[in-house]
């Protein structure tokens, strides 16, 4: 039902290509320079906004990065639990290549959760400010696993690309120069497994797409409507958490017209990084398309709001 190349035995050997561990990218010698940006501006979203000093800038930057890291490590809680499910369904196939992959992918999303809680406490001990956070991420998951498995299927699929585009067009390829090159490593290793993860949710909406057939499919299109715009209610909620937090860094009370043009700068680049950059995705598009031109041009039209 999906055009793609992909296979579970490609993707598993590739995911035995990289072996990093939590251990070699964060904490000991390995520290954070809070003297630089975290984020590229293309994902941070700080540059156009009047209010702040250039010194205000880069902390809601290294803010912005820590959230960042954090909503990962949010959704990947609800990745997880799901991914060993649909890996507990394929034992009883016939594949047990598939049954691996779905493990090892499990297996690199739990690694994930763990790589960003160390850097969560690598950056409250070097940041020298709280920063809260939405949550508790397990309520959240809960309530995303209540909807059919394609639909998660779909915003797992959203997830994956997203990643790959944002370390490749904003890291890789596009404004990284400055950044703290520890915290662009950190981004590097992340992608480098989430390179084969989104090959395998491939695999698995292509499965889940032909067993829901094309009822199943509308309705996984009205779940993927519904948990995005549970995130972006999240989102928003984190941009006014990230706002208080630049107070206590800064060391001042912004007045309500700086919290409000702060506030929509911010929600405007969340959106942008974390819905319309996987909306918008060509491979997600592409995906979207082939199981309904209806869908997929619902979903566009959601993307397009955003913006």
């Amino acid at each position: 039902m999906l055009t793609h190349s992909y296979t579970y035995e490609a993707a598993l050997a590739d995911s035995h290509k990289i072996t990093w561990r939590v251990e070699d990218i964060i904490g000991g010698d390995k520290q954070l320079d809070f003297s630089r940006p975290f984020l590229p501006e293309s994902l941070a979203g700080t540059a156009s906004i009047r209010c702040l000093s250039a010194r205000e800038k880069l902390l809601l930057n290294q803010i912005r990065g820590n959230s960042y890291l954090y909503l990962f490590g949010f959704v990947e809680e609800f990745i997880l639990p799901f991914v060993l499910d649909q890996a507990r369904t394929a034992v009883h196939g016939a594949d047990a290549v598939e049954v691996r992959a779905l493990v090892t992918f499990a297996d690199e999303e739990a690694k994930h959760i763990h790589l960003f809680r160390r850097f969560s406490a690598e950056f409250a001990r070097g940041f020298g400010a709280e920063c809260g956070a939405i949550g508790p991420a397990k309520d959240v998951a809960a309530a995303i696993l209540k909807h059919g498995a394609l639909g998660v299927a779909m915003v797992t699929l959203h997830l994956e690309w997203m990643t790959q585009r944002h370390y490749l067009d904003s890291v890789k390829e596009g404004d990284a120069e400055g950044l703290d090159p520890q915290f662009s490593s950190l981004l590097r290793h992340h992608w480098m497994e989430e390179a084969q993860h989104a090959k395998v949710d491939t695999l698995l909406v292509a499965k889940l797409a032909r067993e829901a057939g094309p009822e199943g499919i509308a309705r996984a299109f009205d779940d993927y409507v519904s948990i995005g715009t549970m995130l972006d209610g999240g989102l928003a909620a984190q941009a006014r958490l990230d706002i208080e937090a630049l107070e206590r860094a800064a060391g001042r009370t912004l007045a309500e017209a700086e919290k409000a043009e702060i506030f929509e700068a911010q929600q405007r680049s969340y959106r942008w990084t974390f819905l319309g950059s996987g909306m918008t995705h060509p491979n997600f598009v592409r995906a979207l398309g082939e199981l309904s031109p209806a869908g997929a041009e619902r979903i566009a039209a959601m993307a397009r709001a955003l913006s």
